[in-house]
């Protein structure tokens, strides 16, 4: 199997209401890398709307498909996170979260009318943003003489490759993350400039 080597997430963050029967939903979308980011979204969600009855969710981060996370937060099973994943799963998206916020109209929805509320919340919140094609990445960590930054960050930059951290000393560290797609070429430059550690890192 072919790895991918770009995958599609949301632009920047974005919300929709929907409404029903006096109750209001009120979907946010966000990109997030790690679980830590959607943790930090759903606190402060929750701050914004302390009187909302439920803060419903779902996310999938990473590229293999194993790594989501689904919450009804006290909604009958299955009635709020499910249908939110399936929303972002139908749009083959990852490193995507969408928390739903639910105010309480007095009217009971129902199993289906809950289902339908939470599907259509998110699917406006995810029409509301770009999705966005990210280049798959492979981390790697660089050590060099300060003499070759120049050298080295010529690459870096031609080949697209994200810096994630930077340590300037005598000796430098870099920690890049190289586009799959220009993987081969990358490596077969920097490797050609003499005197420089290149490691893979998870």
């Amino acid at each position: 199997m072919q790895q991918k080597e770009f995958y599609n997430t949301v632009g920047q963050q974005s919300v929709a209401e929907f409404k029903d029967r006096g109750s209001r939903f009120l979907a946010y979308a966000f990109p997030i890398k790690d679980v830590e980011e959607f943790k930090n979204h759903l606190q402060q969600l929750k701050k914004e709307h302390p009187k909302a009855v439920h803060h419903c969710f779902a996310y999938r981060i990473g590229l293999d498909g194993n790594n989501f996370r689904v919450s009804d937060d006290g909604e009958p099973s299955g009635t709020a996170g499910k249908p939110i994943l399936g929303q972002i799963d139908s749009k083959e998206l990852t490193n995507t979260l969408v928390v739903v916020v639910r105010y309480f109209g007095g009217t009971l929805l129902g199993v289906p009318g809950l289902i339908n509320a939470y599907k259509n919340a998110t699917s406006m919140a995810l029409q509301l943003t770009t999705i966005i094609a990210k280049a798959v990445e492979v981390n790697y960590m660089l050590q060099y003489d300060y003499t070759q930054m120049n050298d080295v960050m010529i690459l870096v930059k031609k080949y697209n490759c994200s810096i994630l951290a930077q340590e300037t000393q005598l000796f430098c560290i870099l920690k890049v993350g190289v586009p799959l797609s220009r993987l081969e070429e990358f490596l077969y430059k920097i490797r050609d400039l003499r005197n420089i550690e290149v490691q893979k890192i998870k």
